[in-house]
């Protein structure tokens, strides 16, 4: 997303990088929302009304403008750069790694995030829109399917309404940067896919994770993840472990299967592996990356992002594999889209 030496400081591009900030901190929701709302509510008002409101003091007589929110619509109307945005710029507008920016300078795009349609926090619109601003040339929306009902998965009735929905953002672009139809989904515990084989032929590209019984035992976890990477129309395997390192939701032990043989099955099927740039996932850990890029397999970096600012996580993930040497052109996501669609759906 743009600096604010570059855009400007107006209040909606204030109140966007202030949420976009908290985003990439990964703060709470309910903190980024307020700054969401608000430029969300003085995007459509003239300039001339936000200015007399901010002289006046009436900002917070419009729906979703609050105390705080206000204060900074007033100040960057006054051509002051807004305090808000002054710290959150010190608190979590540095560098996010040491290293990757060579990689990163290299993707394309991303190939999982979430928008407010499962447990994501933003709507479509502005995860696309943020995705843009970053530099991407596509986006894969990847919601939850059915069977994770805590992070209010699609049904096959949903999805087909939010491919809709897709369809009508990418009208509304240039064609420069393309919102590309997936899903993620889980993979049952018999390795079979968590939606209708219809649904999924709709999509550009499927990301398949275990998300339920993590402590299965090792050789049905193994023939699990291998049916499904042998057997169905999946392209990535997500966080393959599904481990938690950190994070406001506690550690998690990951799960334990053949390594050696769920990779070679992806080599040989042509999946890629995800090196999830979550923070809190790092997934998969460095002993298991080595051994899929020394079994020639493909590699996508993904942020995961639930919220906008999370889409800045790549870099995060790039580090990872500029560390163990992978090679760029083994990651789908550098590149050209019209190759990634080819290889998703040959």
């Amino acid at each position: 997303m743009a600096q604010p030496q570059e855009y400007g400081v107006g209040p909606v591009a204030a109140l966007r990088r202030i949420a976009f900030l908290l985003e990439r901190g990964r703060e709470d929701t309910y903190k980024v929302k307020a700054f969401r709302n608000a430029a969300a509510a003085i995007l459509p008002l003239p300039e001339e009304e936000v200015r007399r409101r901010a002289a006046e003091g009436t900002l917070t007589q419009l729906p979703g403008v609050g105390a705080s929110t206000a204060a900074v619509i007033a100040e960057a109307v006054s051509g002051a750069v807004p305090a808000r945005l002054e710290a959150a710029e010190r608190e979590y507008g540095g560098p996010l790694a040491a290293g990757g920016a060579g990689l990163r300078a290299r993707l394309r795009g991303d190939l999982h995030s979430h928008s407010d349609w499962s447990d994501g926090g933003s709507p479509i619109e502005e995860m696309a829109f943020t995705a843009m601003e970053l530099g991407h040339e596509y986006l894969v929306l990847t919601d939850h399917s059915p069977r994770l009902k805590v992070a209010r998965g699609l049904s096959a009735e949903r999805l087909a309404k939010q491919l809709g929905v897709v369809e009508a953002v990418n009208q509304h672009l240039d064609g420069g940067f393309t919102l590309l139809k997936g899903i993620e989904v889980d993979i049952l515990d018999d390795g079979g896919l968590d939606q209708t084989p219809e649904m999924l032929a709709r999509l550009d590209l499927r990301v398949a994770s275990v998300h339920s019984k993590l402590a299965m035992e090792k050789s049905a976890m193994t023939r699990r993840m291998v049916t499904a990477i042998s057997t169905t129309s999946m392209n990535v395997l997500g966080h393959c472990t599904g481990r938690l390192v950190t994070g406001n939701r506690g550690t998690r032990t990951g799960s334990t299967f053949d390594a050696r043989a769920v990779f070679e099955a992806c080599a040989q099927h042509g999946v890629a592996v995800e090196i999830n740039s979550r923070p809190e996932r790092r997934d998969p850990p460095t002993r298991l990356l080595e051994l899929a890029r020394d079994l020639g397999c493909l590699f996508s970096i993904d942020s995961d992002a639930h919220a906008p600012g999370q889409l800045d996580f790549l870099v995060l993930g790039c580090e990872r594999a500029e560390a163990v040497g992978i090679e760029p052109d083994r990651i789908v996501n550098t590149w050209p889209r019209e190759r990634l669609l080819a290889w998703a759906n040959r």
